[in-house]
C-alpha cells in the first residue's frame, strides 16, 4: 500500500471538508460549488472527484464525521458523575459552537445530537405509556432549544441552560 498516496488523499479529503464547513456558515449547500471549494482548498476538481460523488455526497460524509465525533464524545460522557450530561452536553456545546452550527445546518439536508433522556423521570410522571412519543417530542424540543441558544451566540451559561431544561420537568 501506498502510505504516502493515503495521506495525501487524507490531507485533500481534511482540505476539503474544513473548507465547506467554513463556507456552510454562511452559505445555503446550494450557493456552494464544487470550483469554489477546489480553489479555496487549493486542488483540483479531478481530487474532489476522486472523494466525493457531488457536494450532496460530501455533506453526508461530514456529517457522518459529525455524527461518528458526537457519538463519541456521548460515550465519554456516560461514565461521568453528571447522570444526564446536560451540563457536559452544554458545555460541550458552547466550546464547539462551529462544530454545532454545521451539525444543526446539514441536518436539514438528520442528525439528532440530544439523545440524553432521563427514563427514570419519565417511568415517573408518564408511568412509560407512550413512551416512544414522548421521547421524540423531548428530543425535538432539545434541538430547538439547542438550536435557539446556538442562534444566541450561547448567551446563556451552560449552568443556565441546564436550569432551563430541567425546568421544564417541574411542574409534573
Amino acid at each position: 500500500m501506498n502510505v504516502s498516496n493515503n495521506k495525501r488523499r487524507k490531507d485533500s479529503q481534511e482540505k476539503i471538508e474544513r473548507i465547506f464547513v467554513q463556507l456552510i456558515q454562511r452559505k445555503n449547500i446550494s450557493e456552494i460549488s464544487i470550483s469554489t471549494i477546489c480553489e479555496k482548498a487549493g486542488l483540483n476538481r479531478s481530487t474532489f472527484y476522486a472523494n466525493y460523488i457531488d457536494i450532496y455526497d460530501l455533506a453526508e460524509k461530514v456529517k457522518e464525521k459529525m455524527a461518528d465525533d458526537f457519538a463519541e464524545f456521548q460515550s465519554s460522557q456516560n461514565s461521568k458523575q453528571d447522570p444526564n450530561g446536560y451540563l457536559n452536553l452544554f458545555t460541550h456545546i458552547k466550546e464547539n459552537q462551529i462544530f454545532f452550527k454545521t451539525y444543526f445546518k446539514l441536518e436539514d439536508i438528520s442528525i439528532t445530537p440530544a439523545t440524553h433522556y432521563n427514563t427514570i423521570l419519565a417511568t415517573k410522571y408518564y408511568n412509560n405509556e407512550f413512551i416512544d412519543y414522548h421521547i421524540e417530542f423531548f428530543r425535538a424540543g432539545l434541538n430547538a432549544i439547542i438550536k435557539k441558544w446556538l442562534n444566541n451566540n450561547c448567551s446563556e451559561t451552560p449552568e443556565e441552560m441546564v436550569k432551563i431544561i430541567t425546568s421544564e420537568y417541574k411542574n409534573k
